[in-house]
């Protein structure tokens, strides 16, 4: 027996406040969207809930979309009945039996909607428990601790039975809170920061800095995959490809000291920062972890993050490297990040970079490159842009 319809619940979040409204609309959207090739299905809006009628499309491939919903907290296969007794019961039955294995306890939870239903809620769990415990040997009722829940709503028209519940991305609604530039390396964290940015609601801008031909083409690639897996939460994402070489070998040929990285993550901020206010993004989304590495000191991070104005926004700053791969695992970002690549970060690296640069210090020797702003402006519009659409891209031109 497939199920009938899937019930979506979004999230607590999305429901509160005056944006409910807007929140609810945005999901909906996104929703409808993602599942656009399957024809058949018909939905229905409730307060909190969307209802989508399979009408014989296959749940298993729906699911895997649906996890990807930023917004949608959770989501149940759900099997109908007639509004008869016996028809509930069967069909709980039959619910149950589809779980696969036998549970050693389970409970039955009526919700009576129809109050012209001949039986009240509690007289419901009885008789449906009833049913299920003479068919299923050995199983017992546990009304505290219940390895299954069985959840039987009487709605006008039918019931409603399930007792399966699938998480969902939760969240808010992806572009609900502002749009932020992601800035984006090959690694294991920029594209959890990303995602984590997506869930709070932005809408991200991805920018990656390269320095072809010391980093390769293959390098770039697997950016735009990790875009792609970001862009199956997020929808489609415009990715910044910014050309670094000259501006990090003049950098290096005027200053190579340890305060070098200093100085050139200052540069890419304030570049990114350029490409921010180019297509109207309100922050700056980083996937610094605290301590990591050189660059990602306190000390460090409050030099290079007054090169901008803008907020920048680290949501990983207080996490465990664990707990970031478990993410990247979770978003099947993990096998992407850990592939070989070229970080232009890493070329002409000092031998000791600082992990403790004095903001005075770094300003006076930026302030003794009279080029360098020059150099940034240059960097930004020679920016290559392009559409990532879930995995695929397609080329744009410079917004300078």
């Amino acid at each position: 027996m497939a199920p009938d319809l899937i019930v979506l619940r979004l999230g607590e979040l999305v429901l509160k406040g005056k944006n409910r409204h807007r929140f609810e609309k945005t999901v909906y959207e996104q929703i409808r969207k993602k599942l656009q090739p399957y024809d058949r299905l018909t939905f229905q809006r409730d307060f909190g809930r969307v209802y989508i009628t399979l009408n014989g499309e296959p749940y298993e491939e729906i699911a895997l979309r649906l996890k990807t919903i930023l917004g949608l907290t959770s989501f149940s296969p759900v099997f109908t009945a007639p509004l008869e007794l016996e028809a509930v019961q069967s069909v709980a039955l039959e619910a149950m039996l589809k779980i696969g294995r036998v549970p050693d306890s389970f409970k039955v939870s009526v919700r009576r909607v129809n109050k012209s239903f001949p039986y009240d809620s509690q007289e419901m769990n009885q008789r449906v428990s009833a049913a299920v415990l003479r068919a299923i040997p050995g199983l017992k009722v546990d009304v505290h601790r219940p390895e299954v829940e069985l959840k039987v709503e009487l709605r006008e028209e039918r019931a409603l039975i399930y007792s399966q519940v699938e998480a969902g991305a939760g969240g808010f609604p992806v572009g609900t809170n502002g749009k932020a530039m992601l800035m984006l390396s090959g690694g294991i964290d920029s594209p959890v920061a990303g995602f984590l940015a997506m869930r709070q609601g932005l809408r991200i801008e991805a920018v990656h800095f390269h320095s072809y031909p010391y980093t390769s083409e293959r390098s770039q690639q697997k950016v735009k995959d990790l875009v792609g897996k970001l862009s199956e939460y997020g929808g489609d994402i415009k990715l910044h490809l910014v050309p670094f070489t000259d501006l990090q070998t003049r950098v290096h040929q005027s200053y190579n000291q340890n305060l070098l990285i200093t100085i050139l993550r200052r540069a890419m901020f304030r570049i990114t920062e350029k490409l921010a206010e180019a297509n109207e993004a309100m922050a700056i989304v980083t996937g610094e972890s605290l301590g990591q590495v050189a660059s990602q000191t306190l000390a460090s991070m409050n030099v290079i993050g007054r090169a901008v104005d803008l907020p920048v926004i680290q949501p990983l700053i207080c996490m465990e490297k664990q707990q970031i791969i478990d993410i990247a695992e979770t978003i099947d970002t993990f096998a992407i990040s850990i592939q070989p690549h070229e970080d232009c970060c890493t070329l002409f690296l000092p031998p000791s970079p600082s992990t403790n640069p004095n903001l005075r210090v770094v300003m006076s020797i930026e302030k003794q490159m009279a080029w360098l702003e020059e150099e940034m402006d240059r960097a930004a519009q020679m920016t290559e842009t392009v559409w990532i659409h879930a995995g695929q891209e397609s080329k744009f031109s410079s917004f300078f």
